[in-house]
């Protein structure tokens, strides 16, 4: 296997790409209880549109069919669900579906083979008939509607739509009522076969584990059969390099405003070279903190003014075909809100990141990272995400010292445009 040292978190990382395509990470963490395991596949909501190995012709899937996928690998043929199976053999078992991967987990203390027995044969053996996948409709629609009632999707998704034209990052990850309704086993298979060949998965595993054994014990639940197929050709319609709106607005059951203040960055050039990738997602980490964080002049001004009651949720997204900051928070006026980030942006532009502020700033987002190793599935998501973007995690604590002041005053020039913002929000009604 290969071994990455990291001496800032003394910690390591194995990985082994198997013959038959997967790749498996380890990471050994001696003396913890918790053991977290996650096996996903590069595939997510935006792969609706494809060229599958050793064809030639387009296959356009209905929308919400990778959030479908998932719902449905939990049934087995033998009439058991195998959610069911790991909750009684005591572990916290889950899924989720991502614009880019979807994810089967479990976390445990106690009879961690047992529950790897069950995910692994879950997630290898689909069971798909026309009666278990039309049930299945009617549970994905309610769960739709239930997030068309939730303020907080909502304010999201129309910020997402607002910035995004053509792009699927604009569509509902679990799809609509409409499109869902063409989702049958054969499509469902169709997807199975092409997304989840191990040559396209990863399994990230942490905890207390002797890495040699550990991936001998994964290589016996693997199917022999699995040969690594060639390249899925993945179709993305090209997007825009303008906004598709500035400004939405929708009113709902809410105490107050909710807002969602939406930023794309056009420059997608840093997305290939993987370490200009990490140094800027740390520089807008920095600067987001700087102009809104809990300890900016900003928030202090829109505090005392009763403005804002707490600290907006700040982040950076990106793929291979889309980037974007998002800001995210509760307002008696979002307006104000933007007012303030946009006159901090001007600031900045004109005089300059204040030096110690910067460092504070830096330091505390470092913290964080370093924390972040503390916790089993913080370290399994974390590697699962970021590998899937072709980056190791332990990128971001050997670049973070390349981030200096300068580089940061440049990322607040080429990504903080005002012409590139956006607003979404959800005032009550």
């Amino acid at each position: 296997m290969q071994i990455i040292s990291n001496s800032k978190v003394k910690e390591k990382l194995y990985i082994e790409k198997l013959e038959n395509g997967l790749t498996v990470m380890i990471m050994p963490k001696k003396d913890i209880q918790k053991k977290y395991v996650i096996f996903a596949t590069n595939y997510g909501s935006i792969d609706n549109k494809f060229i599958a190995p050793g064809e030639t012709e387009v296959t356009q899937v209905p929308e919400g069919i990778a959030h479908y996928l998932e719902h449905k690998m939990f049934e087995q043929e033998n009439g058991e669900n195998s959610l069911d199976v790991l909750t009684k053999l005591g572990v916290e078992a889950n899924a989720y579906t991502t614009t880019n991967h979807t994810a089967y987990l479990f976390e445990c203390t106690d009879n961690f083979y047992p529950a790897l027995d069950e995910l692994m044969d879950y997630v290898q053996h689909p069971y798909f008939t026309d009666e278990n996948v039309e049930k299945e409709k009617g549970i994905i629609s309610q769960e739709i509607k239930m997030y068309d009632d939730y303020p907080e999707w909502v304010v999201y998704m129309n910020a997402i739509r607002s910035m995004y034209e053509k792009n699927p990052i604009k569509i509902d990850i679990a799809g609509t009522v409409e499109s869902i309704s063409k989702i049958n086993k054969e499509i469902l298979y169709k997807c199975y076969n092409t997304f989840y060949n191990l040559s396209n998965m990863v399994m990230c595993v942490v905890g207390d584990f002797v890495p040699e054994e550990l991936l001998e014990q994964i290589k016996k639940r693997l199917l022999e059969n699995k040969k690594p197929q060639g390249e899925i050709k993945r179709i993305i319609e090209k997007e825009n390099t303008k906004i598709n709106r500035k400004e939405i607005t929708t009113k709902m059951e809410v105490s107050m405003p909710l807002f969602v203040i939406g930023i794309k960055d056009i420059n997608l050039s840093d997305i290939e070279d993987k370490d200009n990738m990490v140094k800027k997602h740390i520089a807008i980490e920095i600067l987001l903190n700087m102009l809104i964080g809990k300890s900016s002049n900003s928030y202090k001004n829109l505090y005392e003014q009763g403005i804002i009651m707490s600290e907006p949720y700040l982040e950076y997204e990106f793929e291979k075909t889309y980037a974007h900051v998002l800001i995210t928070g509760q307002s008696k006026n979002p307006q104000k809100v933007l007012e303030a980030i946009c006159n901090q942006i001007d600031e900045y532009r004109n005089n300059g990141l204040d030096e110690k502020h910067f460092k504070r700033i830096k330091n505390m987002i470092y913290g964080g990272y370093i924390k972040e190793y503390n916790d089993v599935s913080a370290i399994a998501r974390m590697f699962i995400s970021d590998y899937f973007k072709g980056i190791n995690s332990f990128a971001y604590l050997e670049n973070f010292n390349q981030v200096n002041k300068k580089y940061c005053e440049n990322i607040l020039k080429e990504v903080f445009n005002k012409e590139n913002m956006v607003i979404s929000i959800v005032n009550g009604k």
